[in-house]
């Protein structure tokens, strides 16, 4: 086998209080060795699923799955040896014990020897930049430092495959930058480190992956690089516009022609609603600003803008990562 993982029509169906859910259907995906790869889409769309049953976790359904060569249904213990999974927001280990404690415990269940666990410990607390609170009970760590000990313990063992479950969920946009940077600098530093990352965040799919796999509703709908996929919307144009009220509505769009996807995120503090639409012509926008006039509505800013990873899911189901509409609580 060429790739270092690789799934064959993966189907999971999961019984549900009515009828049965499928949480992916007909997945086929492959990651070569040294690769970061992303699986980028909504809550909900399967990416956990995946994940769990890519690390033994859970049985596919259907299909197969293969890690190293390995089926991960049938020769289970082996693909164990070869990965390490981390989840944001997982409790890293012990609330009683400390951060040096607790990755030495870990790494008895590893089998490192005393001599290699104590240089590993050291040297992960020293990289990610934690080693003061060494002696600190992980229940004191901040969210932050918790996540840096989660991600410390998953790189112990020094995995081939490394899996990460939305990995800074949860964090504050400069502890989340310094986990990615060192993420990508692992993967790359050891050449051979492959990396399967899920991601609901756009903006970190696109920063650390080689290539992007977009997920919804347990079906894969694309898989590229970011650039790539980028690319594939240049005849489209994106255009996005702010008004000053939560109250705004963009229903009228769904009716009107020329309209490939949109998504509007609402903002309740300060009453204002940004509205992004992807448009096969320039001048249906037009069209748009004058149904919102039409709403008395007072326009704040309205430009073209370049194609993220989020207009490309935009661009395939029509709707933004939340539906099509969020509402956030600005501090």
């Amino acid at each position: 086998m060429s790739h270092i993982v690789e799934t064959c029509d993966i189907v999971r169906v999961f019984k549900g209080h009515d009828k049965p859910v499928k949480a992916l259907d007909k997945v086929s995906i492959y990651i070569d060795e040294g690769e970061i790869f992303g699986l980028l889409g909504p809550n909900g769309a399967g990416k956990t699923t995946l994940i769990k049953i890519l690390t033994t976790l859970l049985l596919p359904t259907k299909g197969e799955a293969y890690v190293g060569g390995f089926s991960v249904s049938k020769e289970a213990h082996k693909v164990r040896q070869m990965i390490s999974l981390v989840s944001g927001g997982e409790t890293p280990g012990y609330g009683i014990l400390s951060a040096s404690e607790n990755l030495w415990f870990f790494s008895q269940l590893y089998g490192l020897s005393s001599s290699s666990a104590k240089a590993r410990i050291k040297q992960l607390m020293t990289d990610l930049e934690f080693d003061e609170y060494a002696k600190t009970r992980m229940s004191k760590l901040s969210t932050g430092y918790k996540q840096r000990l989660n991600l410390a313990r998953g790189l112990l063992n020094n995995p081939k495959v490394l899996f990460l479950d939305e990995p800074t969920l949860g964090l504050d946009v400069l502890t989340s930058k310094k986990l990615r940077a060192y993420i990508v600098d692992w993967a790359k530093r050891e050449k051979e480190g492959t990396v399967l990352l899920t991601t609901h965040y756009m903006a970190e799919a696109d920063e650390m992956c080689d290539r992007v796999a977009i997920i919804d509703r347990g079906r894969i709908l694309a898989c590229d690089s970011p650039l790539r996929l980028k690319q594939k919307l240049e005849d489209n144009f994106i255009m996005k516009v702010e008004v000053s009220s939560v109250q705004a509505d963009f229903s009228f769009v769904d009716d009107m022609k020329g309209v490939i996807g949109y998504s509007q995120t609402r903002s309740i503090q300060t009453d204002t609603t940004s509205f992004k639409v992807m448009l096969t012509e320039e001048k249906i926008f037009s069209k748009i600003m004058l149904k919102l006039k039409e709403q008395n509505l007072k326009i704040l800013s309205a430009n073209e803008v370049e194609p993220t990873l989020e207009d490309v899911y935009i661009s395939l189901v029509g709707r933004g990562f939340e539906e099509g509409e969020k509402t956030t609580h600005e501090t």
